[in-house]
């Protein structure tokens, strides 16, 4: 079979073909090229909240002391954005669930906050009596849209639920836009220790950039910090993060690890 066109030699149907092949790879490198260079751009990383917008997150954490302890900890919470003026924001937070499981001098202890009573053991229902009262409270928090908490408040108050508050902002973005490889820092001080991290683009894509996490622990415990966090590019919400801290205090090696998700419902 033969394809004629006006002033040009007969195209076999194989040749043919082969052309639309050719016409197809073309095509698909030209859209491999265009998020490339739409991927190599600057960024200019913010939190872009809007006012009623709601976020369930889900929190995991976990210590480790050799042999003698071991803990893991889930908390999900609930967020809705009260407000949105400029660069600033107001939240309030409640969790829904806690879940914990504690190893310690050879025993174990168990809570859900899903449970009732009757499937708690008696660890368990002595546990439930301190939890229950953060699962009761709401904190309202503000922050800018850099991703810093500049107050909490939990009402009724519970001691320590702040600390989980600003423990939830896990990377405060930087005043510029960033590329790939471009670099920036943020510390914080919590219950004796320092913490200071650094932060690396690692990748720009369409829906999302990805930052490596690095850094040190000085004061009451030393050691080392690694993880990464995914970044929505639109709204920039973090939506995945994972904090692993190798620590040494008072003399007892101690390994932490935190990874949280965030969605809009």
């Amino acid at each position: 079979m033969f394809l004629i066109f006006a002033n040009q030699k007969p195209i076999t149907f194989k040749k043919f073909k082969k052309m639309k092949k050719m016409k197809k790879l073309v095509i698909i490198f030209l859209v491999i090229s265009a998020n490339i260079s739409s991927a190599q751009d600057a960024v200019l990383l913010r939190l872009n909240y809007e006012k009623g917008a709601n976020y369930s997150v889900s929190m995991n954490m976990s210590q480790e002391m050799g042999t003698m302890m071991s803990m893991g900890m889930s908390i999900d919470m609930g967020v809705k954005i009260l407000d949105v003026k400029g660069e600033n924001y107001e939240s309030e937070m409640k969790f829904t669930k806690i879940s914990m499981d504690l190893l310690q001098g050879g025993n174990v202890v168990s809570f859900d906050s899903s449970k009732n009573d009757d499937e708690l053991d008696e660890a368990g229902k002595m546990i439930k009596t301190q939890m229950g009262p953060m699962l009761e409270a709401v904190v309202f928090t503000k922050g800018n849209n850099l991703g810093e908490i500049t107050e909490a408040i939990v009402e009724p108050n519970v001691p320590g639920m702040e600390d989980i508050a600003y423990q939830s902002s896990n990377v405060v973005y930087p005043e510029e836009m960033v590329k790939i490889g471009s670099t920036w820092t943020m510390s914080k001080e919590e219950k004796g220790m320092k913490m200071d991290f650094l932060y690396t683009v690692k990748s720009i894509l369409k829906e999302t950039v990805l930052v490596d996490l690095s850094g040190e622990v000085s004061g009451m415990g030393a050691g080392k910090i690694t993880g990464n966090v995914t970044i929505d590019r639109v709204s920039g919400i973090p939506t995945k993060s994972l904090i692993e801290m190798n620590l040494s205090v008072t003399e007892q090696k101690l390994k932490m690890k935190v990874t949280t998700e965030m969605a809009k419902k």
